[in-house]
């Protein structure tokens, strides 16, 4: 199953992807047969979610150039992200590889969708681009082991983990840097695990800036896979249905470059992940967003 969420008319619905017909299909919840919202359903369990998806695949098609998209989910209880995980880029970042996952907080105040600005703050120029596989959790549980720990992910996404540079090197703890509002763009679907290989493994994960590839690497190249992190997470933190884990960027980070190479206002970033899906969003002046954003635009297409 590929689903999506998105706005229209100023009424939140979402589609999943009819291979018959090859279009997206659904509705908003103003409408009739609208069969619930997407993070109730993840809470109620697969069996719910399919249902709901068998149902939106008999509505509508919904054409994606005239809606604005949502984060595919839109309140996980925690969206946990993990540093250091791709042995190219600890090196190019100058730490040593660490034995045990770098774990750190994002919160949802931080995330925007595909489309949506991506928010470049007045209070520095070092916002900087990582492309990121996203581990959606369907099925919650603590102390998780690995034999069961697929078991729990209910699907993947696409994250570009947009960091303030300046502010997270302020401190040892990484959060400010990672927080800024706007700068987590998650999106464009969240697509299930039985459409991929165990743990996405094996997925071309690529970042585009201004369609120059800055970042090219393959999820096998992960040095904690998704089910070690299912399982280190779950020793401490009892995780949720919806909870996010956003797995760690390759390298190629403007941070690690000379000259560095951060985004600006105008800039267009794309991350890619081989059968998941493109995230675009293009970088906006956080002082000239506006409070609510207005429905998104599609972007001019790039090439690599």
């Amino acid at each position: 199953m590929k689903l999506v969420r998105f706005q229209s008319h100023g009424h939140q619905g979402w589609a999943v992807w009819h291979a018959a017909t090859t279009a997206w299909r659904g509705t908003t919840h103003n409408q009739p047969g609208y069969p619930g919202d997407v993070d109730d359903l993840i809470r109620q369990g697969r069996a719910a979610l399919d249902a709901a998806a068998l149902a939106m695949a008999r509505q509508p098609v919904v054409d994606l150039d005239a809606v604005q998209f949502l984060a595919p989910v839109a309140h996980p209880a925690k969206i946990i992200c993990v540093g250091l995980n791709y042995r190219d880029h600890t090196a190019e970042s100058g730490f040593v590889q660490p034995p045990y996952p770098t774990l750190f907080a994002r919160f949802n105040s931080s995330v925007t969708a595909h489309n949506a600005p991506l928010l470049h703050t007045e209070l520095s120029d070092t916002l900087d681009f990582e492309g990121e596989l996203v581990v959606v959790i369907g099925t919650g549980g603590y102390r998780i082991t690995r034999e069961n720990a697929l078991s729990h992910v209910l699907g993947y996404s696409v994250f570009n983990d947009g960091s303030v540079r300046e502010y997270q090197f302020k401190t040892p703890q990484w959060t400010m840097g990672k927080n800024f509002d706007g700068t987590g763009a998650f999106g464009p679907c969240m697509v299930t695990a039985d459409e991929l290989p165990p743990g996405a493994r094996g997925l071309l994960l690529e970042t585009r800036l201004n369609g120059q590839t800055v970042q090219s690497a393959n999820t096998s190249d992960m040095v904690f896979d998704v089910e070690s992190l299912i399982v280190t997470i779950s020793e401490a933190i009892t995780l949720e249905a919806g909870d996010l884990i956003v797995a760690g960027t390759p390298a190629g980070i403007g941070h690690a470059r000379e000259p560095r190479l951060y985004m600006k206002p105008g800039d267009i970033c794309e991350v890619e992940i081989e059968r998941i899906g493109l995230l675009r969003n293009r970088v906006q002046s956080a002082a000239t967003a506006p409070q609510t954003p207005a429905p998104a635009q599609p972007l001019e297409e790039t090439t690599s």
